[in-house]
């Protein structure tokens, strides 16, 4: 099975643009005392974590803030009852459909960023009778300009298979004993292994990268043979 990172198509001519961000998030975290990271990740979504029945939700309403990490590790454990079994709770996670307003025109798969890809609801269904698997989205709440306006779905994606370690620095450092902490710099050249791949889903954010959107051969083909358009994919070296 071969394996393809997502990627706009930037020569589709689509000019859709959303001016949206989610209901909730985490803060970041000040740095930390041990390791001296700080700040907070970019690319866990969820855009199907309804927490509109947390009382304390107000405090995930202003994520541009920075807490403490003991102030994270409270404000983590409101939410998890309200998250899927295997979300990753960092800082920076988001929550619930992008609200705002939306204007261009767009193609049956969108990409807002790198890390955001949206479906219309018509590819999805498509997708999903052409045998694809894993493909969940929850409706975004945007006002559109214009008449027909897209009904996009927000895709909430898994964290799933792992680098190589070929491909990564053999003296990098372990993960930090407080934060947990290990991150490292985007390989120049991606090499994923083969074993940690999903074989339960077609549509996935690589665990070791989450802003890296990754799908399976059989997504490719399926939207290649419906015409499903807006974005190109790029194949991935596997192991």
């Amino acid at each position: 099975m071969k394996f393809y990172r997502v990627e706009e198509d930037r020569a589709a001519g689509y000019t859709g643009n959303l001016r949206a961000v989610p209901r909730w998030g985490f803060p970041g975290v000040t740095d930390c005392s041990t390791c001296g990271a700080g700040g907070g990740w970019v690319g866990l979504q969820y855009p199907c974590v309804d927490l509109s029945g947390l009382p304390e939700r107000k405090e995930l309403e202003d994520p541009g803030r920075q807490v403490s990490f003991e102030e994270f590790l409270r404000l983590r454990d409101l939410v998890r009852p309200f998250a899927p079994d295997q979300a990753r709770l960092e800082p920076g996670a988001d929550f619930g459909p992008p609200t705002g307003t939306g204007t261009g025109t767009f193609g049956q798969l969108f990409m807002q960023n790198p890390w955001s890809l949206y479906l219309r609801r018509e590819a999805l269904e498509r997708l999903v009778d052409a045998g694809v698997r894993g493909l969940s989205g929850c409706p975004i709440d945007v006002s559109f300009r214009g008449k027909n306006p897209p009904e996009l779905l927000a895709m909430q994606l898994e964290l799933r298979g792992r680098f190589h370690p070929e491909c990564l620095p053999p003296d990098r450092a372990p993960p930090c004993p407080r934060c947990g902490n290990a991150r490292h710099a985007m390989p120049e050249s991606p090499l994923l292994d083969a074993a940690s791949l999903p074989e339960h889903t077609d549509l996935f954010r690589l665990a070791d990268w989450p802003t890296m959107i990754v799908v399976s051969e059989r997504m490719v083909e399926a939207a290649r043979k419906l015409a499903l358009d807006g974005v190109v994919f790029r194949e991935l070296a596997v192991r």
